[in-house]
């Protein structure tokens, strides 16, 4: 089979397929399942502490009009693991975003720890009243962990898309990390856990791509550095990451963030040969996406068409990360008129 073909297959048996684990018979489903809840032991329950609260503006000082973010998803989203409100993703993107758009950013963190694809739908219920002008999902791994079916999350997620574009509502989906490199997972099921995590990666690539979303591939990013330096980037549990982890994550995201609030440097505005930067029919994209993490899929159109005979056309882009920015907490808590003063003044 060519290598078009297979993504094609892979990807579309994650978006609309069936079961997740395609052949696997049913004594070694089951074993998985028993292997994953002996791993879910090791990483143990979730602390009673909630993550630190991230949401409230950043960059006050700095000049309007104000970005709105939302944040949804999972313990990834929230910043499970780590001690300061600084050291949270949501804290990390909207600093980021602050000081290279050098405007204010307003940051709404709804993510919920163990949330799964299916726990969206309250989630995006909070972040709407913010009319955000760009969101940022981050799900997936609890749907792994917790053996959901492939098809069921990334109908859910389709679903979160559709309902946040439909009010200008920019949407960037951080698909679902390799779970292959997480140190409590033991063998078979690390590797049919790298195998599910990607398939699940592709499908939600497709499923928000075709909601007019873009996303941006985690896969291995909690892997290389994970596997060289455990103790620097995974947290006490081995399984969420440390400080300096959710830092490679968020450098990942960020200019896929900035690129959706139209803060793009000129020399990214078009597709880079060099850089590996084209445009692809959606599955074969899709697969690629999966293996290189950073890669940024997002919808276009050929000759005036969106689609082809191989499906949606999308510009795959592998955008440089952006210089370190000094790290900050929120300046304060929101309440209803301090986001609508942020969002028309400027």
């Amino acid at each position: 089979m060519g290598r078009a073909a297979a993504a094609r297959k892979l990807a579309a048996a994650a978006a609309y397929g069936g079961g997740g684990l395609g052949a696997v018979g049913a004594g070694l489903y089951g074993l998985l399942r028993f292997e994953a809840t002996l791993a879910r032991r090791t990483i143990g329950e979730p602390r009673e502490d909630p993550p630190p609260v991230s949401t409230g503006w950043y960059g006050r000082s700095r000049p309007g009009p104000a970005v709105r973010i939302a944040l949804l998803g999972d313990s990834l989203a929230a910043g499970y693991g780590v001690e300061r409100a600084q050291q949270t993703p949501g804290a990390l993107l909207a600093a980021a975003v602050a000081a290279h758009a050098d405007r204010r950013v307003y940051l709404r963190n709804v993510a919920v720890v163990g949330a799964k694809s299916s726990d969206l739908p309250p989630q995006v219920d909070l972040a709407l009243p913010v009319e955000p002008d760009v969101a940022v999902i981050i799900v997936g791994g609890n749907d792994v962990t917790h053996t959901m079916k492939p098809s069921e999350s990334v109908q859910h997620l389709a679903e979160a898309v559709r309902r946040l574009r439909s009010i200008g509502c920019e949407v960037v989906v951080a698909t679902c990390p390799d779970l292959g490199t997480l140190k409590p997972i033991p063998p078979p099921l690390k590797q049919i856990a790298r195998s599910w995590s990607r398939r699940l990666a592709a499908g939600q690539t497709i499923a928000a791509v075709e909601e007019d979303g873009r996303t941006v591939s985690l896969g291995s990013v909690l892997g290389p550095e994970f596997a060289s330096a455990p103790a620097l980037l995974f947290g006490p549990d081995q399984f969420h990451p440390s400080a300096s982890g959710y830092e490679q994550m968020a450098a990942v995201i960020v200019p896929s963030v900035l690129a959706a609030v139209g803060e793009v440097p000129e020399s990214e505005r078009l597709p880079a040969a060099f850089r590996g930067e084209r445009v692809l029919p959606i599955a074969q994209a899709a697969i690629e996406a999966v293996r290189t993490p950073g890669t940024e899929l997002g919808g276009t159109e050929v000759a005036g068409n969106r689609r082809g005979v191989r499906g949606r056309w999308v510009e795959l882009r592998h955008r440089r990360r952006r210089e370190e920015t000094d790290r900050s907490g929120p300046e304060g808590e929101d309440d209803d008129e301090t986001v609508a003063e942020g969002a028309t003044t400027g």
